[in-house]
Parts: structure tokens; C-alpha cells; sequence
């Protein structure tokens, strides 16, 4: 018997939700329209006088918006710029991004987050979200009942320990849930009205926050063991009781909080971690696409992985479960993937191994060398997920180009600064053969007579369309299942045409229909699955459609 929990669905003026007037309307960013308020809405809603007497529609907000921003000198400053104008009108900065979304994305969310990360408490203008303390502890359902709405749906939430590729930033890792549910917006319509960006404040490793006298969170070392799981326990419990439909995404906690949250929660509540599964996803359909190219089956890749954290592992994961898929053995699955880190290849032999680790070890001599690593092993596919920057040497593409006609490398780690290696480079060092992609954005590069377009393993093609078609459909769990189809619905949206200019993603202009695809799959196998608390309706596609948010002001009058 289905509960009866409802689907989200959209919030407008006349949506039978009490809205305020007057000064307080304005103050309102999810309600406000600025200098677009009608004569009509300003006399009905005690605006008159409280702004100047022109009248402007959204498209000459946006007009004037989008001047002032490229006036900015810095994308930093860009940066700041848009957040201040999601707190003054959601409305018109979710028109200004989608209607400039490649120009929008880097400054919204990478690169340009990491920086406004690591200067978060200098940039801090005005609360967005929540910040829940170790010190909150026995009281965190307290804290939670202080945000003023009462159906929360989404929430990102971050320790700050691994933020990006950055690190430890503890309280500074706030711009990274803030940026993530504006992307659910910007990419899949999940109406703002619903999300919750939190911070889990338990102190942080990084010495030079705690010098700081102007560091904005707790002046601690971060909290561990025992008593950091229950405090995670105590706020997923009060998530729970408050939000009992509410979809709770974990995002850049560290490598062993990551897999541990992950395993003891994923099957009591409905979650995910995007750093895992949501990379894992976009990192496979990149590499179907791939397959595409090189004219060969998935199951013929052989992966060689720098870095073996909860990113690395997560595409290693969802590739062994797409392989068993297509008829491979569990063993010969995981015999396609090979694993190098800090101490070198992951062996049988190697005593140091932790649990996700030890499921790709291979019975193989131990090599402390990556450019012999891939000398010896000739991988088809190589990818960077360790945040160490150039590590994919002149010599290292060139072994790959050696080996293989089209050889993929996949440069993943955030932020720019800690790319393995650079478009141009692995173009170029391979001749133009490779089938590059990267985590963050490159431009296309001129190599040998045509111009190459690098594609960008952004995990916004995945996690928006998920959260999308979890919401719609109510579902009670996130299931391995999903982002498998999320990652074949992606790789199949790629065309003839933008795989021959070298992309192996379709253009991010295309990213509302590519969420809407993926959550249409999400919600079938939701429904199929059992997992869904709402009734299936005659058209999944339709109804979650017509769900989206849209960037235009409701009518008041």
C-alpha cells in the first residue's frame, strides 16, 4: 500500500502557501522580484514607494545582472556577486544561470568554489543554510527546528574534510553544499523552497585555520571515533524526524567517513554520497562513450586508477557492476581494474590495505613506479583521482598513446590546480589520439589541423537528474541500480557528432533534458524496484516535467 507521502511540486504565489508583504516580501529571496513587481502587485502588497517607479521584466534584470557581473575583475568577485544575488531573487539568479549556463558553471561551482572556499569566512555575507556544532551535541534537533521551512526535502550536508581537492577546510567547506543544491535548481528544477545546505562543525586537522583569528568555526581538532558517530547518528536521527521525506546527500567527507556513513546508512534511509556514486556514475558514462570511439566493448577496458579514495573506488565499483551486467564473472570484473596510490600498485602482497582497497587487490608483484606501472600493465583507460597535479607526465601519455590507437585519460581531480594533466597536453603528448576528459573545465585545443573539445566529467550531469527522480517518485532508498542507468542514459545522449570533436559528454546547454532523462530512469526503477511511496503515474516523464522549477515570477494578483 503506497503512504501517503506526496511528490514535491511546484511553489507559486498562488500555490495555497501564505506569503508576506511589504518590506519582508522583498527580504525574501525566494519570493522577491525586485523592480519587476507589477503597479497592480505593488499596491495589493504594500510595495508602493519601496521601489523606484520603472517597471523592469526579468529579461532586462537579466540584462542589467549580467552586465554588472562581467564588470567583476576577478571570478572570485564574480563569485560573490551571484551569491548575493540568490539571497536578494532566486528567481533572476537562476534565469541569469541557466540562460548563460557554460559561462555560469565555473563560477557557480568549479572551480571558482574551491577558492571561495578557502576564503569562505573573509567573503561571509549573510547566513545560507545551517551550521550544526559538536558542541550542539544533544540538542542538534534544536538546531535543525531554527530553519524556517518546515518540508525540507533535499540536504547536502559536508564535514569539510576533504573539500574538493583541497583538503581540510572545516566551517570554510559551507560553499560546497550551497553550490551543490544550486545545481539541483540551475540543472534539474528542484524548486530552492525545498533545500537545506548543512555543515557539520566537529573541528578541524588544518593548523593554519586554527591560527587564524578570523577562522569562522569552532577553534577544536577535529572530533573522531566514537564520538563523531554519534554525533552523525544523533543529527541523521533528527534529519529523520523532522524531514521524514527528505533525500540526505553527503558530500567531501573524508576517504573512511565517506565509506563508512555510506554503508551504515544507505539501506535505513534514503542517501547517497556524490563523491562516490555520483563521480562513479558520470566517470562510467564517460568511459561507454569512450567505448563508442575506440569501436570496442566496455568490457574490453582495462582501468588503471591514480589514486584509490572513495572517488577512485566508487568508478571502479559501478564499472565492475555495469560489467556483471554485461555476463563478466565477479573476478574478471574486478580483474579489468588496477589501482595505484601513494605507496604504489594495489597488490595481494601489500599488508597496509583498507577495505575498499583491498576488494580490487591483485595477485601481482608489487611496482612503486606509475610510469612502469603503466608501461607493464598497458591499460586502455587511465584515470586521475587523487588530487595530485601533473602526475600524468609527457611520459606517461605517451606510454598510453604507445599502446593504444585511442587511449583514454581521464584527469579528474578538482580544482584546476590539481589536474593530472592539462587538455593540451594529453592532445598533444598523444598526437590528437587521446579521448580526454577532466574535472574541471578546459578549453578546446588546436591540435594537427582541428580543434578538439575536451569533455568535463562534471558530476552535474548525474546527481541533479537523480535527486530529481528520488523526489518525484518518493523514493525510500538511492540504489546502486540508479546511477548504473544514470550513467548508460548520459553516455547515450552523446552524439556521433560531438564524439568525433572529442567530447564524450553532451554539451551542458543540454543539461535540463539530460536531468529530466535521467530522472524518468530513476523513478521507473524506483516504481519497478518497490521503492517508490507515491502512486506511479501514467507518464513518469510528464509528471516530473511538469514538477520542474522554472525561472519565472509568479503573479501575485
Amino acid at each position: 500500500m503506497k503512504s501517503s507521502i506526496t511528490p514535491i511540486t511546484p511553489i507559486t504565489a498562488h500555490g495555497g502557501r501564505d506569503y508576506p508583504t511589504g518590506y519582508s516580501l522583498m527580504n525574501n529571496g525566494l519570493l522577491n522580484k525586485g523592480t519587476a513587481f507589477s503597479a497592480a502587485e505593488r499596491d495589493a502588497l504594500g510595495l508602493r514607494g519601496l521601489l523606484p517607479a520603472r517597471i523592469f521584466p526579468i529579461e532586462q534584470q537579466v540584462k542589467r545582472a549580467l552586465h554588472n557581473l562581467r564588470a567583476k575583475n576577478s571570478d572570485l568577485n564574480k563569485y560573490i556577486f551571484l551569491n548575493a544575488l540568490q539571497n536578494r531573487n532566486e528567481t533572476l539568479y537562476y534565469r541569469v544561470v541557466l540562460d548563460h549556463l557554460e559561462e555560469m558553471m565555473p563560477i557557480v561551482y568549479t572551480p571558482t568554489v574551491g577558492q571561495a572556499c578557502l576564503e569562505y569566512g573573509a567573503i561571509f555575507r549573510r547566513p545560507r543554510g545551517l551550521w550544526i556544532t559538536i558542541q550542539d551535541r544533544g540538542r542538534v534537533a534544536e538546531v535543525l527546528a531554527n530553519w524556517p521551512i518546515q518540508d525540507v526535502r533535499l540536504i547536502v550536508v559536508t564535514d569539510g574534510e576533504r573539500i574538493l581537492g583541497l583538503g581540510d577546510l572545516g566551517a570554510l567547506g559551507m560553499g560546497i553544499p550551497i553550490g551543490k543544491l544550486s545545481l539541483y535548481t540551475a540543472c534539474a528544477g528542484v524548486n530552492p523552497y525545498y533545500c537545506l545546505p548543512i555543515t557539520l562543525d566537529v573541528g578541524t586537522d588544518n593548523q593554519s585555520l586554527l591560527d587564524d583569528d578570523m577562522y569562522i568555526g569552532i577553534e577544536q581538532r577535529r572530533v573522531r571515533g566514537e564520538e563523531y558517530r554519534e554525533f552523525i547518528e544523533e543529527f541523521v536521527q533528527a534529519v529523520q524526524a523532522r524531514y521524514p521525506k527528505c533525500l540526505l546527500q553527503f558530500e567531501d567527507f573524508g576517504n573512511h567517513n565517506a565509506f563508512d556513513l555510506l554503508e551504515r546508512y544507505r539501506q535505513r534511509i534514503c542517501t547517497f554520497n556524490d563523491d562516490i556514486q555520483g563521480t562513479a556514475s558520470v566517470a562510467l558514462a564517460g568511459l561507454i562513450a569512450a567505448s563508442r570511439v575506440q569501436g570496442v566493448a566496455l568490457a574490453e577496458q582495462k582501468l588503471l586508477f591514480f589514486g584509490a579514495g572513495e572517488a577512485a573506488t566508487g568508478i571502479g565499483e559501478l564499472f565492475v557492476a555495469a560489467l556483471r551486467d554485461a555476463g563478466l564473472s565477479e573476478a574478471a570484473a574486478r580483474a579489468k581494474c588496477w589501482f595505484f596510490d601513494s605507496k604504489g600498485l594495489i597488490v595481494q602482497s601489500r599488508g597496509d590495505l583498507t577495505p575498499h582497497k583491498r576488494r580490487f587487490a591483485q595477485d601481482a608483484e608489487p611496482l612503486a613506479d606509475f610510469l612502469t606501472a603503466v608501461r607493464t600493465l598497458r591499460p586502455t583507460a587511465l584515470i586521475g583521482a587523487a588530487g595530485v597535479a601533473a602526475v600524468f607526465t609527457r611520459e606517461v601519455v605517451e606510454a598510453m598513446a604507445a599502446s593504444n590507437p585511442r587511449p583514454v585519460v581521464f584527469a579528474l581531480s578538482n580544482p584546476t590546480s590539481k589536474a593530472e594533466c592539462t587538455a593540451e597536453e594529453a592532445y598533444r603528448w598523444s598526437s590528437g589520439t587521446a579521448i580526454f576528459a577532466s574535472g574541471s573545465p578546459f578549453q578546446p585545443v588546436a591540435c594537427d589541423g582541428r580543434t578538439l573539445v575536451p569533455g568535463q566529467a562534471n558530476n552535474v550531469y548525474i546527481f541533479p537528474g537523480v535527486g530529481l527522480g528520488v523526489l518525484t517518485s518518493c523514493s525510500s532508498v538511492v540504489s546502486d541500480e540508479m546511477f548504473l542507468a544514470a550513467a548508460r542514459t548520459l553516455a547515450a545522449m552523446v552524439t556521433d557528432e560531438e564524439l568525433a570533436t572529442g567530447r564524450v559528454f553532451p554539451a551542458l546547454t543540454n543539461i535540463r533534458e539530460v536531468s529530466l532523462r535521467i530522472a524518468t530512469a530513476v523513478a521507473e526503477i524506483a516504481h519497478d524496484a518497490g521503492y517508490a511511496r507515491v502512486p506511479r503515474p501514467p507518464d513518469i516523464a510528464a509528471d516530473i516535467q511538469q514538477r520542474m522549477f522554472a525561472a519565472d515570477y509568479p503573479s501575485y494578483v
